[in-house]
């Protein structure tokens, strides 16, 4: 019994550093560098998934868009607002998943800590994943309807001509 309960112990500690290899890059991807709050992923405009920043979008195209100068500064202060509350709850997250890798290299793992620390990761996602949110209809609100839904084409045309680059089909 005891041999089994070693395996059974071995085999969730594997599978925990596992899913904390591969969730800490795919947290790093959501987030990014911070400096880009608005992906397609956040359906601002009914996104795919994918990691393209629509605020930097929308400032790169300002000209297409028509944004005013007040616009753009308010887009700005969205990006560097968003910036600034992400970074620490970033760095707690990086440190909490190299703490969670750390646990699961015990022998025996301590399940309980492991799963708090889990727990505690996951407040940190959601936090993210708000303040992404937020930062989403803050800048959705400095455009009116006719620059979204140009800005929805934009995004539309870039997703179509990487899809195209990347050789597969619309």
């Amino acid at each position: 019994m005891n041999k089994f309960h070693k395996l059974l112990l071995g085999g969730a500690a594997l599978a925990l550093s596992a899913v904390a290899a591969v969730n800490l890059p795919m947290a790093g991807a959501q987030e990014g560098s911070g400096k880009r709050p608005f992906t397609r992923g956040d359906r601002m405009f009914g996104g795919s998934g994918a990691s393209a920043p629509l605020i930097s979008i929308a400032l790169k195209h300002k000209a297409e868009l028509n944004l005013s100068n007040d616009q753009v500064a308010n887009l700005e202060k969205v990006r560097n607002h968003y910036q600034t509350q992400v970074t620490p709850i970033q760095q707690q997250l990086a440190t909490q998943e190299k703490e969670i890798a750390s646990l699961t290299q015990q022998t025996p793992a301590n399940l309980i800590q492991i799963k708090s620390k889990i727990q505690e990761t996951e407040k940190l996602r959601s936090e993210l994943r708000y303040l992404r949110i937020e930062a989403l209809e803050n800048g959705r609100s400095v455009l009116n309807a006719q620059q979204q839904d140009q800005l929805k084409t934009l995004v539309r045309a870039g997703h179509e001509h990487f899809r195209k680059s990347q050789g597969q089909p619309s």
